[in-house]
C-alpha cells in the first residue's frame, strides 16, 4: 500500500465528521443519495473483487468467516445504533451521556476493515472503505454534537475513529513481516469477515434508502453510478 492510500483513509473519515460542523442542518436527502452510491459500490467491489479472490485461495472455511463477519456487524450494530451505515439517531434525554459503546463499536470495525489492505493490492477496498466512511463520521459526529461534547473533544474522537482503518493495516503488516507472529495464513479469513461486513452494510443502505419501497429515480442514477465505476475498476483491473 501507498501512503497516499493512508493518507485517503484518514482525511475521508476526519472531513466526513468535520462537516457536521459545516452542514449542521438536516440534509437527510442528500445524505441517503451519498449512502446509496457508496452502498452500491461497496457491494459491487465485494462481489467483483473480493468474493473471488477469497474464494480462489481455496479455503473451503472461508464462507463461515463471511457468515460470521455478517453476524459480528449485527453485533456491533447493538452498540453503535446503526451509525457504520449514515443512521443519525435523535435523542430527547434529559441528561446527555457519552456514547462509549458507539465509539468503541465504531473503531473496532474500522480496525478490521483496515486488515486486509496489508496483503497484495486492494485499491478498490480502499475507496469502499473510504467512501462509506463519509458519512459514517458525519453520523458520529452528529452524535458526538448532540451529546454536548466540546468542539475539542469532539475533533480528538473523530480523529481516533479515522485513524482506526490505518491502523489496522499497519498492526496487519506488521503481523504479515513477522514482527508481531506469523499469522499470514490468516489473511484471507479476516478478509472474508471483512466480506460478511461489507455483505450487511451495502445491503442495508440499499434496502434502507428506498422510502416505502418506492422507484427514486435519484437513488437509481446514485445506484448504477456505484455499480459502474466498480466495473470500470474491474474491466481496467
Amino acid at each position: 500500500m501507498e501512503i497516499w492510500e493512508l493518507i485517503l483513509l484518514f482525511t475521508s473519515a476526519f472531513l466526513g465528521g468535520l462537516g457536521i460542523f459545516i452542514f449542521k442542518n438536516d440534509n437527510s436527502n442528500r445524505l441517503k443519495l451519498v449512502l446509496s452510491f457508496s452502498g452500491a459500490y461497496l457491494f459491487a467491489i465485494t462481489v467483483l473483487h473480493l468474493m473471488p479472490d477469497v474464494y480462489h485461495s481455496g479455503d473451503p472455511q472461508i464462507g463461515l468467516f463471511i457468515l460470521g463477519g455478517f453476524l459480528l456487524q449485527i453485533l456491533m450494530e447493538q452498540f453503535s445504533e446503526g451509525i457504520e451505515h449514515g443512521h443519525i439517531h435523535k435523542h430527547n434525554h434529559a441528561h446527555y451521556v457519552f456514547p462509549l459503546g458507539v465509539m468503541i463499536s465504531l473503531c473496532l470495525h474500522a480496525f478490521l476493515e483496515g486488515m486486509p489492505l496489508a496483503k497484495g493490492s486492494h485499491r478498490e477496498l480502499v475507496y469502499g472503505i473510504a467512501l462509506h466512511h463519509i458519512p459514517a463520521a458525519f453520523a458520529l459526529g452528529s452524535v458526538l454534537l448532540e451529546s454536548q461534547s466540546s468542539r475539542t473533544k469532539i475533533i480528538s474522537l473523530l480523529m481516533v475513529f479515522a485513524l482506526m482503518s490505518p491502523a489496522g493495516y499497519i498492526f496487519s503488516y506488521l503481523i504479515g513481516e513477522g514482527s508481531i507472529g506469523d499469522m499470514s495464513s490468516y489473511f484471507d479469513r479476516i478478509m472474508g469477515v471483512v466480506i460478511g461486513i461489507f455483505l450487511h452494510i451495502s445491503t442495508t443502505i440499499l434496502f434502507e434508502s428506498s422510502v416505502d419501497h418506492k422507484f427514486n429515480l435519484k437513488k437509481f442514477v446514485a445506484v448504477l453510478a456505484g455499480v459502474g465505476i466498480a466495473l470500470i475498476g474491474y474491466f481496467i483491473h
